[in-house]
């Protein structure tokens, strides 16, 4: 029995095993004065289409407030025809969630969104030692500047940065950082950090308690959060402290019932605690004066101020280190300063000697996760030898 089969057409065996239209990938840094041609020009993308688009798309537009260092992708055909752009959007080093911009040419044309982009966590270990200013050594040991006033807001508590460093003094912090594709897009909270201030250590982990907001403790399970901030300035000096002296515009002698901090016009000042506002506006020798009641029966007031906070209403909810006002001389002040009261049943009492106790230390189930959490801290702080300053540690 004979049958005739018919032969294959080569030809279009051969065309389907050819891909239609081969795609091209590049990528491209942009560079400071970058035009949207130039970066075009380097991707390889030669689409008069997507140009326009580009330049009209309200979305596609964050192509060109890209700064300078960051990534693009380009996904060309031969002819360079876009196919698919994408980048990341440079508001992702904020608090909020990390986005890409990403661009796609589908059936009916160009479309462009954004979306949430997946980072990778790591963890930073660094260590350094004061020799000049916080700031400088952060520096030299590679910690961005976000971290170091992390570090600041959380021992203000217990260090006034501006007058209580030493030379010699020594810290080490462990810190988020969060990247996509191999390179950096921000860095997240301080996770622990250990501060060494003359004779005094202090140490400090973050912990986050079954159904209650993230906070740090001390290295045996007691909150650092003080009921008040030992200075409302960051950086400063105390230019008259809570004794009698010789009042520079009276004349006379007779009790200073506050702490002045000596700082620029202008400078900040921070509620020491949580509180409503009492009092905002002018007060005879206080100048510009805002008065904050807190529980019980604590009170607070800072004058001189140049200027309120914008916004700032009596009966307004204050939360601790959240601004205020700004450093003046407004009323009896010779100078720029901050005069700071602290009053117990309306009664100035030394701000700088008063004890008030921390919040509830830790207990039961949340301890014993804390002391997982502690020790493995406590691992980390002791691969960072404290006889080399220069110690650097990354890791996943």
């Amino acid at each position: 029995m004979v049958e005739n089969l018919a032969l294959p057409n080569l030809s279009e065996q051969i065309a389907g095993m050819t891909p239609s239209a081969q795609v091209f990938v590049s990528e491209e840094k942009v560079r400071p004065g970058d035009t949207l041609a130039a970066l075009m020009q380097r991707l390889g993308i030669d689409d008069n289409e997507a140009a326009n688009f580009i330049r009209s798309n309200a979305t596609a537009r964050g192509v060109l407030q890209l700064k300078a260092g960051k990534r693009i992708q380009a996904q060309t055909r031969a002819d360079g025809q876009l196919v698919q752009l994408s980048a990341a959007l440079d508001d992702a080093r904020d608090a909020g969630p990390a986005k890409n911009l990403i661009i796609t040419r589908e059936a009916d044309g160009l479309r462009a969104k954004v979306s949430a982009a997946a980072l990778e966590r790591r963890v930073e270990m660094r260590s350094g030692e004061i020799r000049s200013s916080l700031f400088a050594a952060t520096d030299a040991a590679q910690i961005p500047d976000v971290v170091a006033s992390q570090m600041v807001d959380m021992f203000s508590t217990e260090i006034d940065f501006g007058a209580d460093l030493r030379r010699g003094d020594r810290f080490n912090v462990v810190y988020e950082s969060f990247w996509q594709d191999g390179e950096f897009v921000r860095t997240g909270r301080i996770l622990a950090a250990e501060f060494r201030n003359g004779g005094d250590t202090y140490q400090t982990v973050w912990f986050e308690e079954a159904g209650k907001p993230g906070g740090y403790f001390s290295f045996d399970g007691k909150s650092l959060k003080k009921a008040f901030l030992k200075s409302p300035l960051e950086f400063t000096r105390i230019s008259s402290g809570f004794s009698m002296r010789m009042h520079p515009i009276l004349g006379q002698w007779k009790q200073h019932k506050g702490v002045d901090f000596a700082a620029p016009t202008g400078t900040p000042i921070r509620a020491s605690g949580d509180g409503t506002v009492e009092f905002v506006g002018t007060q005879s020798g206080y100048g510009n004066v805002v008065v904050l009641k807190h529980w019980s029966n604590y009170s607070t007031a800072y004058a001189h101020m140049s200027r309120f906070a914008s916004g700032l209403h009596k009966g307004d909810k204050i939360s601790q280190g959240e601004l205020i006002g700004y450093v003046g001389s407004t009323g009896w002040a010779t100078g720029p300063h901050l005069h700071y009261e602290f009053r117990v049943n309306n009664e100035p009492r030394d701000p700088l000697s008063i004890d008030i106790p921390n919040a509830q230390p830790l207990a039961g189930a949340d301890l014993q996760r804390f002391r997982k959490v502690a020790s493995d801290m406590s691992h980390r702080f002791a691969l960072m030898s404290p006889q080399d300053a220069s110690v650097q540690v990354a890791s996943k």
